[in-house]
């Protein structure tokens, strides 16, 4: 019992941990449903080659426990070789042949879906939206010159045509439901498309490391009615955006009501209703003895400055009491 119990310690170890990730489903070994034709391909290809890899691994993993335990050394002595075995023609070749066989199969499977991945289906109108990635948030600019800040909004059932490009450093754009990701290369324009099949939101992120907040920077599509989305871009952006800004940028780092997080505590501060010097900062960044703060609103016109300005000073900004000193 005793020689038995540490194999039975490491199945039921074993058994857990991919309960665990069983447990997980789309949050373990296998892909989030796809809501986008070039993310069903995706999936495609990847079931093809675990399916595979799946079974070459049960196959492989079990022959290894049959071979130890038929030829383990059953007290025979040290110096005494085991049975010898020689070669098996017929089986060599069955062993060479069916991994070449499962490797044309993989190969041919990618080279047809691959282009459907790629290659937008063709569309007469595709909608056309500049992607932008900054430390450490999404901007969005539409047709017409809507911009949001975080969430990205469009047509649910139309073609999206995304640039995605960035100003400072390499990002990677990245809504695992929707196809896959695209690296945002200073000075190199990326393109990635895809069709949001229903209405809904998709979450997603930046998949690459771009800096000490890197984690912060996450992103959403809303995908809409066409109706909904227009009135989104040609009203509801501009009405909102300094609320964007201050959410999807200011409060990551100094928090939602500016009470401080990973940046240091701003309500009190009263830059914040001084357009020309949040505008500096924002356009060319800060560095100061509580840390720096990267150029975040390098781009920004004039109207997002003022929208910020008027949000902050009606919702955030709290005047110091007198005899206290304010934040920076």
């Amino acid at each position: 019992m005793r020689r038995k119990l540490p194999s039975f310690v490491l199945v039921v170890l074993f058994a857990l941990a991919t309960a665990g990730v069983a447990a997980a489903a789309n949050g373990g070994f296998t892909p989030v449903t796809p809501e986008s034709p070039n993310a069903s391909h995706t999936q495609t290809a990847y079931y093809v080659i675990l399916g595979f890899t799946s079974a070459i691994f049960v196959l492989v993993e079990g022959l290894l426990v049959v071979f130890i335990v038929k030829y383990r050394r059953r007290g025979r002595d040290r110096a005494v070789e085991g049975a010898q075995v020689h070669g098996h023609t017929r089986l060599e070749l069955i062993w060479t042949v069916i991994p070449v066989l499962i490797l044309c199969v993989i190969a041919v499977v990618v080279f047809v879906e691959l282009p459907k991945i790629t290659d937008a289906p063709a569309s007469n109108n595709p909608v056309r939206i500049t992607v932008e990635g900054h430390q450490y948030y999404w901007q969005f600019d539409y047709p017409g010159g809507a911009r949001s800040i975080g969430t990205l909004h469009v047509p649910t059932g139309a073609v999206v045509d995304l640039k995605v490009i960035s100003p400072d450093v390499i990002h990677s754009w990245w809504i695992p439901a929707l196809g896959g990701k695209i690296q945002a290369i200073p000075g190199h324009p990326n393109h990635l498309w895809f069709k949001a099949n229903k209405p809904g939101s998709y979450e997603g992120q930046c998949a690459e490391l771009c800096g000490v907040y890197h984690a912060s920077m996450l992103a959403t599509v809303v995908a809409e009615p066409q109706r909904s989305y227009e009135n989104y871009i040609s009203t509801t952006a501009g009405q909102t955006i300094g609320k964007q800004e201050w959410s999807g940028v200011c409060a990551t780092c100094h928090g939602n009501l500016g009470q401080g997080g990973y940046g240091p505590a701003i309500a009190n501060n009263t830059l914040l209703t001084q357009q020309s010097a949040l505008e500096g900062i924002l356009e060319n960044g800060f560095t100061g003895t509580q840390g720096a703060m990267p150029p975040v609103g390098k781009g920004w016109t004039n109207a997002q400055i003022s929208a910020l300005v008027a949000y902050v000073k009606k919702h955030i900004y709290k005047a110091a009491p007198l005899g206290a000193t304010s934040g920076g």
